[in-house]
């Protein structure tokens, strides 16, 4: 290739951009799942925090069908679920930061504080599907 009007010459190479992070570019399978009223995205061998699920430390839970995968780049959607099975296993039960709800009336000398901590499960992901 050669530019007219400064008569430089550039090599015609295509050029690839790899950022530090994208040198060995791996996905892992994640899954979108109904945990308790809420859709969380889960990956295994992590953990997540949901609301308060029955059961005792170390036990062995199934979160439900998938809603979506993802299995390296291959995108699967549910209509409403799929047939792929999460698992996981109960690590503590935990409680959420304090929220205060303060509520008052100006001038009638009317005030209220509640407080409100969430109790959460810490769960481990064991397995997709």
């Amino acid at each position: 290739m050669m530019i007219k009007n400064l008569g430089l010459e550039i090599p015609n190479q295509s050029r690839t951009f790899a950022f530090p992070f994208q040198k060995n570019p791996r996905k892992l399978m994640y899954a979108i799942v109904n945990i308790a009223g809420q859709q969380t995205k889960v990956e295994a061998n992590k953990f997540v925090y949901a609301h308060k699920l029955a059961g005792n430390v170390g036990d062995t839970v199934t979160l439900g069908n998938a809603l979506l995968t993802d299995d390296n780049g291959t995108i699967t959607v549910g209509a409403p679920e799929l047939n792929v099975a999460v698992t996981g296993t109960i690590l503590a039960h935990v409680k959420g930061d304090k929220v205060l709800v303060f509520k008052k009336k100006r001038r009638k000398g009317y005030q209220k504080m509640n407080g409100h901590r969430q109790q959460f499960t810490k769960v481990m992901i064991n397995s997709i599907g």
